[in-house]
């Protein structure tokens, strides 16, 4: 519990952010969703046939996967905020949709010819009869949705659009469950506080709760608008990947870049999301730059050069180039550690079967129980390549990349793929395999930015440029261990690195 208060206290600035990114989530997706789905319940109610389609409709939607669905949004809309609204609106189409028809559908046939016999036409009918008498079933099916949505939201962390998924993806990384739980937590209030608020709002009148409604939705696009017109001030928008490592990296950046510029703002995006994400946030003018592995410029973002380089140099000049022709997008000068691909297993393990190499494994590839993250699993540098060239086939089953250490170090499985520099490799005591027949390709990492970028900033570029050829593997290794087991911020231990080898002054 002294770890709980402790992290509660600690990360309240961002826990609060976090709650308000999500709420905002919610609502607008709350808000779009009754729009959508009232009006269109009540105009199918005399044709019983066009509703059962839309009941189907969105019933299957419903069952698409949520991954799967902002999977396939990406492509269209990008990442961010709006792909996650649109998917939030879609779970809750059904319920508000359903609730609303059977309301209306149900009404005691007697009142409907009372309301003709006093001669209602069809809009007083339903305004004065039809909706007050259904208002609490509609109201239902708005919280139902509401609580849908809310739990749901959580995923929007992987797309890079915030909310308390951020905790969740970050404990689950960094193996504190201490921040898992504190955003599970205030999810589940968050979910109980506005359910309990809709269920109060049975008791007041339609009209004003639907003028409320209508004066929200109108105030928020008036507002947009007035954003998008009003002249924007220039902005660098740094994203990262999941993990503690990007978000060392985005620190040091960001402190190099406003040092030397005063007239610059930076905004950090940490844990925005996989590889995908970023690099199609970046192409579509999302974010300004991100920290790129040369290996995962050529291995999954380019199309492969037929003759594939093997010197680190070799390897950062054709990623440099074939992103620069693929894309428009430059690459900028490489930090000096390789934080490549690895085969990892327990020290105990190791010695019970003299193990140095990978290819010490096919002595042993019965008894091997191997656990991968899903995007090793299918890369032709990771386990398809580990099968070809050193002739390899043992059992495995994927997980995800922040469960994978767990699992070996609580004996679930005895080989899982790592990078060199993970601090859990320290933590655990654990060996890195030989890659004794140069399977990994140099994983070198960089800042990847849009050319034009890169061309209208040079002085940004200048300030990035300080880290080439620094950070050792010892290096990065260690402060990777300082974020995610001694916990230490990623911004100080980026900003400590910076001032300690002469590259930024002493102030913060």
């Amino acid at each position: 519990m002294a770890d709980f208060f402790h992290t509660l206290v600690t990360q309240r600035a961002d826990l609060l952010a976090a709650l308000g990114q999500h709420l905002l989530l919610s609502v607008v997706s709350l808000l779009i969703a009754i729009v959508i789905a009232i009006p269109l319940a009540i105009w199918v109610i005399p044709k019983p046939r066009t509703a059962n389609i839309f009941l189907q409709i969105t019933g299957v939607l419903q069952t698409i996967p949520s991954l799967a669905l902002l999977g396939m949004l990406i492509p269209l809309v990008g990442i961010g905020s709006v792909p996650a609204v649109i998917s939030l609106v879609v779970y809750a189409l059904l319920p508000i949709f359903q609730n609303t028809y059977t309301g209306l559908t149900e009404i005691d046939p007697s009142l409907e010819e009372a309301a003709t016999a006093f001669g209602m036409t069809r809009w007083e009918k339903l305004r004065k009869v039809e909706l007050p008498l259904a208002f609490p079933m509609i109201l239902s099916g708005v919280r139902t949705a509401l609580v849908m949505i809310i739990g749901t939201a959580t995923l929007a962390a992987l797309i890079g659009a915030g909310g308390l998924g951020t905790f969740i993806l970050l404990g689950i990384n960094r193996n504190n469950n201490t921040m898992t739980l504190i955003g599970a937590l205030a999810s589940a209030l968050l979910a109980i506080v506005l359910s309990f608020a809709l269920r109060g709002v049975k008791w007041i009148r339609l009209k004003p709760f639907l003028i409320t409604v209508a004066v929200v939705i109108l105030g928020g696009g008036a507002f947009g608008v007035y954003k998008l017109v009003q002249p924007q001030p220039v902005e660098i928008t740094i994203a990262g990947k999941l993990g503690s490592e990007p978000e060392i990296l985005i620190n040091m950046y960001r402190d190099l870049i406003e040092a030397d510029n005063d007239n610059v703002k930076v905004t950090l995006k940490p844990n925005f999301g996989q590889t995908s994400f970023l690099f199609s946030a970046l192409k579509a003018k999302q974010i300004t730059l991100y920290p790129e592995f040369t290996g995962t410029i050529l291995e999954g973002l380019v199309k492969t050069p037929q003759t594939r380089a093997t010197s680190a140099t070799g390897i950062y000049h054709q990623a440099k180039t074939a992103v620069q022709q693929q894309d428009k997008l430059t690459y900028l000068a490489p930090l000096k550690y390789n934080n490549t691909y690895a085969l990892v297993v327990q020290r105990s393990f190791a010695k019970k079967y003299n193990l140095h190499n990978i290819s010490d494994l096919a002595k042993i590839s019965d008894q091997i129980n191997a656990g991968f993250d899903l995007e090793f699993l299918d890369r032709s540098d990771g386990y398809k390549g580990i099968q070809q060239r050193y002739g390899l086939d043992f059992k495995t089953q994927s997980m995800s990349a922040d469960l994978r250490y767990e699992a070996l170090h609580q004996g679930k499985v005895n080989v899982t793929d790592g990078y060199s520099t993970d601090s859990q490799i320290r933590q655990y005591d654990l060996v890195v395999l030989k890659d004794d027949r140069h399977l990994f390709p140099t994983y070198q990492g960089a800042p990847l930015m849009r050319t034009a970028t890169a061309k209208a900033h040079p002085e940004i570029v200048r300030s990035l440029n300080k880290l080439s050829g620094k950070i050792s593997a010892a290096d990065m290794q260690e402060m990777n261990y300082q974020v995610n087991v001694k916990r230490v911020s990623a911004a100080k231990v980026a900003h400590n690195y910076l001032v300690t080898h002469h590259l930024l002054g002493g102030e913060h």
